[in-house]
């Protein structure tokens, strides 16, 4: 069994990773760890982190508990033996967005100044904990959109580096069907994959869009049948994770770095990217496994 498990000033510590008081953590045969938040649940298939947000009788919409366990989960991920991030729904849907109904019990409750703070502060940890947090892993990390992927739901969709569909898939800006702008990296990353026009569009209509035309405007990798969805976004995952990772989180960061390099930068840092690389295994195994005509083994090392 890998890790050693103790409670520090009332936090709960796996491998030095900690997770905050109220989640249970429970340590599995075969699978490292499992986190059960309630609402987020994080598990273990060898180098496969899966994380599944668990609400399903709000169709998995956000509220700020669910936020801050799902930017734990993730920052857990950090640890070395993760080496790719699976994100998904239960129960046939991915994510609703924001739990509007509770931004109405605040309303109602304490009026609009209270909403709007309450909206600041849902937003902020949204961003800094769970939006930046998977940008900056340096791993890759699919979503595998199960459901309705709607407002911040399409956002974390957005986010991830990989999308994968289920037929039954339906993709919802729906900011605009409240009268609010949009969040989560959605009005940086939306433009950056269809283009400013279309982006544009897509907000204003703020209607379902189908995984098949959110595949033609390629927000989507790939489509698979529902019937098979779990079970063969799981093997694409894995085989990312038993891939060059190191190499795949380099390749991220540089392709993040691109928007704001000039092309002279970027072939410089490429120059160091793929300098640093030829000093791990993975790349001595992969040279090796070409020149024997075999697959390489990688270890993300």
């Amino acid at each position: 069994m890998a890790g050693n498990l103790s409670q520090i000033q009332g936090g709960i510590y796996l491998d030095n990773y900690p997770y905050s008081v109220g989640i249970t953590l429970i340590l599995k045969w075969g699978q490292r760890f499992y986190m059960d938040a309630e609402t987020i649940k994080l598990t273990r298939r060898d180098s496969l982190a899966v994380i599944t947000l668990n609400r399903p009788e709000a169709r998995n919409a956000l509220t700020p508990d669910m936020i801050s366990a799902l930017g734990q989960a993730i920052q857990s991920c950090k640890n070395r033996e993760v080496r790719a991030v699976l994100i998904s729904g239960a129960e046939g849907a991915f994510c609703a967005g924001a739990d509007v109904k509770d931004l109405l019990a605040h309303q109602e409750q304490e009026g609009a100044e209270a909403v709007s703070s309450h909206l600041r502060e849902m937003a902020d940890e949204l961003h800094r904990e769970v939006i930046l947090g998977i940008r900056r892993l340096n791993k890759p990390v699919v979503a595998a959109v199960n459901g309705i992927a709607a407002g911040a739901g399409f956002s974390l969709a957005l986010c991830c580096d990989l999308r994968l569909a289920s037929s039954n898939a339906r993709f919802l800006m729906a900011y605009a069907n409240i009268g609010v702008t949009a969040d989560g990296g959605s009005t940086y990353m939306l433009p950056r994959l269809v283009g400013m026009g279309k982006a544009m569009e897509i907000y204003t209509a703020s209607q379902p869009m189908s995984a098949e035309y959110a595949q033609e405007l390629g927000l989507v990798s790939q489509v698979i049948p529902a019937a098979n969805f779990e079970r063969h976004s799981i093997e694409i995952a894995t085989r990312l994770s038993q891939g060059p990772t190191i190499a795949y989180g380099q390749v991220k960061a540089l392709f993040e770095r691109s928007w704001d390099s000039t092309l002279e930068a970027q072939l410089d840092a490429e120059t160091d990217a793929i300098s640093q690389i030829a000093l791990t295994n993975d790349f001595q195994e992969g040279i090796k496994a070409f020149t024997q005509k075999r697959q390489p083994w990688f270890q993300g090392n």
